[in-house]
């Protein structure tokens, strides 16, 4: 019961209550105006979105972008998904919220959303007072203009992915980038900020944090001692090899242990580990989230007792 106990209380401390935190900020849905008008109102899109319009461009190339046939339907199928925007507007409220409790200075960006012809490298572009969302991403997994992508890209182009890329964009501009140059260094950099993950959306599951599938996530899981043991049989922890960064830490379909269960695997398992240790590490310690973004990586791991599930 003890246990039971404990394990609760580590559990309901990610989970606040945010119902008194305010947060303001509007969504334009910019795509809405400039496909749904078909140009009738483009002077006035670029006198209100000026950034949207670069200097030089002729109104002839937004005409010729909003009749193209292809571009019309891109705008159709978001429609058809996107119309209602409102779970997302309820996610991000949400997240916002979380975001502002554990820093009260936080500011909610206004959120402009767009299409990108489905360039999935910048599905979200925040820039601090503004956040930019290419919706053309999230259509779902199994949407056709997405058959010709990889599993493990395809598998984060759905709506419930928008809040956690969100969230990882403004992650990016609170956590110092790391000046520890080792494997073991770099895997609890990454490890801090999917641990925000846990703080600022506490109710989703891992496999979304992360962006694994339920199998992939639970090969992390039933490997997790096979891994640790991995990287210290071959002396990898205090590496600064840099090609352990495709190996392990990068966007991958599967990390590379040169072993015939990489196919099994997911990409970015470094990541993983190092999101296990900063676990062990909070669980362990008694510090404030500030505290721990400003630790450095090794005495994060020699505080942690990480220990992994066999």
């Amino acid at each position: 019961m003890l246990i039971f106990l404990i394990s609760c209380q580590k559990e309901t401390k990610k989970d606040i209550d945010t119902s008194g935190i305010q947060v303001q900020y509007s969504i334009d849905r910019f795509e809405q105006l400039f496909y749904g008008y078909k140009g009738t109102n483009l002077q006035g899109l670029k006198e209100k979105y000026s950034l949207m319009f670069p200097a030089n461009t002729p109104d002839s190339i937004w005409l010729a972008k909003v009749n193209d046939k292809d571009e019309k339907e891109l705008f159709g199928e978001t429609e058809k998904r996107y119309k209602d925007f409102s779970q997302v507007e309820n996610d991000l409220t949400n997240l916002f919220k979380h975001i502002k409790y554990y820093h009260p200075k936080f500011e909610a960006p206004d959120v402009i959303t767009v299409l990108s012809n489905i360039d999935y490298a910048y599905r979200v572009v925040y820039e601090g007072l503004l956040l930019f969302i290419s919706i053309d991403v999230y259509l779902g997994e199994d949407h056709p203009f997405y058959a010709d992508y990889p599993d493990y890209i395809k598998i984060n182009n759905k709506q419930e992915r928008i809040a956690v890329d969100v969230a990882n964009k403004i992650i990016d501009t609170q956590v110092r980038p790391s000046l520890n140059r080792s494997f073991l260094g770099k895997m609890i950099a990454a490890g801090k900020k999917l641990y925000l993950l846990d703080l600022y959306i506490p109710l989703e599951s891992d496999e979304l944090k992360i962006g694994y599938s339920k199998e992939k996530l639970n090969w992390a899981k039933d490997n997790e001692e096979q891994i640790w043991r991995y990287f210290i049989e071959k002396d990898l922890l205090y590496s600064t090899d840099t090609k352990l960064n495709k190996r392990f830490l990068e966007e991958a379909p599967f990390s590379k242990f040169y072993l015939g269960e990489d196919v099994n695997s997911p990409g970015r398992i470094g990541q993983w580990i190092g999101w296990q240790i900063v676990r062990s590490f909070m669980d362990n310690n008694d510090v404030s989230l500030q505290t721990l973004l400003k630790m450095n990586e090794d005495e994060i791991f020699q505080k942690s007792n990480y220990k992994p599930k066999k």
